[in-house]
């Protein structure tokens, strides 16, 4: 028997899947322990392991693959504990990260209730100081052609008076126009290497060699800024797994939704953001896939955040400005949308009104919510969903940790139902209702507000916090269905073993359409040479190998491109690239509405793109035979829960997961709960259990 081993850390918990040559998957979580994240992965596997009978060794040294994601940069950035990072550049544009994208920077990133006083709006602070910023003398044109020829000596001398300074721990290197020559910025990187050999350093032809100055240079600077940790992180996981006995690849999902070899993942932070959620996406497609459902809203409500994406016709979507805590950055980055509300989200109450918050803020894994009896002292979602009766206290993470009701009533009380005058289930009720509304309007702006309609998609909940919630803004979307996986609680750990090995290249290019097919065959030739190289290189055999290709098209004068995939994999001819032209017009008008698209303007390919993908095997799941909709015998008691369609507290049937039978029908009002996460059937909902162990909650 061997084993394929998933764990994706997250701000609050560790998630572990194990996916098992017979088709049977082993799920577990454990708390995160911050900030050394690395001994909560292998706590995960070690528990998950002792669940299969198996300790933490016997189970590495059958362990043909392990994959990773975590939300350690993330978490670099969002609290700013990065390492101190200088930044060179070319003499003249030291400002460029505090000009930031004009006036569009002011107010990018921010919630609408925000960008409506812009007067009161500002840019991010920069994450490197302006001190901190040394322009150097040179210059190379749009052509890549040498302008100014760089003054070795005088960089040097730079170079050194900047890293006399100890607080230094990181350089990023982005020159004007070094993705047409790199040669400057080499140059820059062996003097910072020979002055500070174990100071972080990585150039923007490296990390981002693509054209926009202001989201080329942040790109670079968040590499730097995230490098020393994230590459300190990756390495002590490396170690530790190696000291338990496990001699496979560690693999580390990117962004862009693929894995990346460990030591490649190391050096390129930057591509680790959001890599969490992406992987969630793809557990959602393949779920699909094997649903025969292609159309997906994904929700994954965590400790921290709550991200969606959107799976349209089995497809996902890039990220037009990928963006992290208002800092743009430059790369393929699958689309998810976020915002500060999750389990671990702080309620507050507004100063003036008295109205009710749901983050940002979060109270993390340490010291959590109040419920958790850690130390925490702030009233959380999750302690609202313990008294809203959802979470059983002695149910927590399958009965390892037990909540502290009665500290939570207290609290609660004396934080925000004593405030507003309210009792403590009518202020949960509300609040309650808050954090669904924040769900529900997330949804809307990347459905609604973008031409699709909900009720064409299923809503796969996942995350330890969505399937409390989705039975609500579930409702009120008027989703075809909900999902609740198996592996809802541990679903993006589930995405990360269903993940290929991912290179991405890209080229700028300016060519207005029409255009001889021959000239871009001869862009696309060498990508496509180092993407099957690369993966040749890592052990793929030539029919486990897949090259897809794109361009970014935009109409002429126009500033946003919009990625648009080939049908075929160069070389190309005159029909392939009209094809390209008729799919560019229909995204847009997808994007822009119907009669928006105007090929009279001219369209241009500002950029090829190649994904070069290697094929990994996908976990399978055990199909079950299905029983009947009796599920009485795994009732295990009543309790009273908020019932939204009555607004009132109803006594309600409890049910052991682990006890329900494939085709078993729970009828709501009820609670599931399973070892790592709970479900919620609202009052006129009803929830079957399919042959794979997915819950499918629909309309009574």
């Amino acid at each position: 028997m061997s084993y394929i081993v998933a764990t994706d850390v997250g701000g609050t918990c560790t998630d572990t899947v194990i996916a098992s040559d017979d088709g049977h998957i082993e799920i577990g979580k454990v708390l995160s322990t911050p900030p050394q994240f690395a001994n909560g992965v292998l706590d995960s596997v070690r528990t998950t392991a002792a669940a299969m009978g198996l300790t933490l060794e016997q189970l590495l040294a059958d362990t043909r693959l392990f994959v990773h994601g975590s939300t350690v940069v993330d978490n670099i950035l969002l609290t700013h504990s990065g390492t101190a990072t200088a930044l060179l550049t070319t003499a003249g544009f030291e400002d460029t990260l505090r000009v930031t994208r004009g006036a569009y920077g002011r107010w990018a990133g921010l919630p609408e209730d925000q960008v409506k006083h812009p007067v009161a709006t500002d840019r991010p602070p920069p994450l490197v100081d302006i001190a901190d910023v040394v322009g150097i003398r040179e210059r190379i044109d749009y052509q890549g052609a040498v302008v100014e020829a760089l003054d070795e000596t005088a960089a040097e001398a730079a170079i050194r008076e900047l890293l006399a300074d100890e607080r230094i721990g990181a350089v990023a290197i982005c020159l004007l126009w070094s993705f047409r020559n790199p040669a400057h910025e080499t140059t820059l990187r062996d003097l910072v290497r020979r002055i500070a050999p174990d100071c972080f350093v990585c150039t923007s032809a490296d990390i981002a060699p693509l054209p926009g100055e202001y989201e080329r240079t942040s790109t670079t600077v968040i590499n730097a800024y995230a490098g020393t940790e994230t590459q300190r992180y990756v390495e002590q996981l490396q170690a530790q797994l190696q000291a338990a006995g496990y001699t496979g690849p560690l693999l580390v999902m990117q962004g862009h939704g693929g894995l990346a070899n460990a030591r490649d993942a190391a050096v390129r932070a930057v591509s680790m953001i959001e890599c969490g959620p992406v992987a969630g996406l793809i557990g959602s497609r393949h779920l699909g896939e094997l649903l025969d459902d292609r159309s997906i809203i994904a929700v994954d409500i965590g400790g921290t955040t709550s991200k969606v994406g959107v799976i349209r016709d089995g497809a996902l979507e890039y990220a037009r400005e990928p963006m992290v805590n208002r800092y743009h950055y430059l790369g393929p980055k699958i689309e998810v949308a976020s915002i500060g509300a999750g389990g671990g989200s702080i309620i507050t109450l507004e100063a003036d009104s008295l109205a009710p918050r749901v983050g940002p803020k979060s109270a993390g894994a340490s010291p959590g919510p109040v419920c958790y009896g850690r130390g925490g002292e702030q009233i959380t979602l999750t302690d609202v969903l313990l008294l809203a009766g959802y979470m059983d206290p002695g149910q927590f993470l399958g009965g390892r940790m037990r909540l502290d009701l009665e500290r939570c009533r207290s609290e609660f009380a004396r934080q925000i139902a004593d405030p507003l005058g309210m009792s403590i289930s009518e202020a949960a009720f509300g609040i309650f209702r808050v954090a669904a509304s924040q769900l529900t309007d997330l949804i809307h702006e990347i459905t609604v507000e973008r031409g699709l309609d909900p009720r064409d998609y299923s809503l796969h909940a996942f995350g330890g916090t969505c399937p409390m919630l989705a039975g609500v803004f579930g409702a009120e979307l008027n989703v075809a269905r909900i999902v609740v996986p198996y592996t809802a609680a541990v679903n993006c750990a589930f995405g990360l073993a269903a993940s290929d090995v991912v290179h991405e290249m890209a080229l700028p290019v300016l060519v207005p359409l029409p255009v001889d097919p021959d000239a871009l065959n001869r862009e696309f030739a060498p990508l496509v040479e180092r993407g099957r190289a690369a993966l040749a290189s890592e052990g793929f055999e030539p029919g486990r190998i897949r090259i897809e290709c794109a361009a970014a098209l935009r109409y002429g004068l126009q500033v946003h491109e919009i990625i648009t995939p080939l049908d075929v994999t160069p070389p190309l001819d005159g029909a392939a690239l009209e094809r390209l032209a008729a799919t560019f017009e229909a995204l847009y008008e997808q994007r822009y509405g119907a009669g928006s698209a105007y090929r009279e303007a001219g369209i241009e390919i500002t950029g090829l793109r190649v994904t070069a993908r290697g094929l990994l095997e996908r976990p399978q799941f055990v199909t079950r035979d299905l029983a009947g909709p009796d599920s009485t015998a795994a009732q295990i008691g009543r309790r009273e829960i908020f019932v939204e369609a009555v607004n009132d507290f109803v006594d309600s049937p409890i049910y052991d997961f682990t006890q329900l039978l494939p085709g078993n029908v729970v009828a709501g009002p009820a609670v599931i709960h399973t070892p790592v996460t709970t479900i919620v059937v609202q009052g006129d909902q009803v929830a079957r259990i399919d042959a794979t162990l997915n819950t499918i909650i629909e309309r009574a």
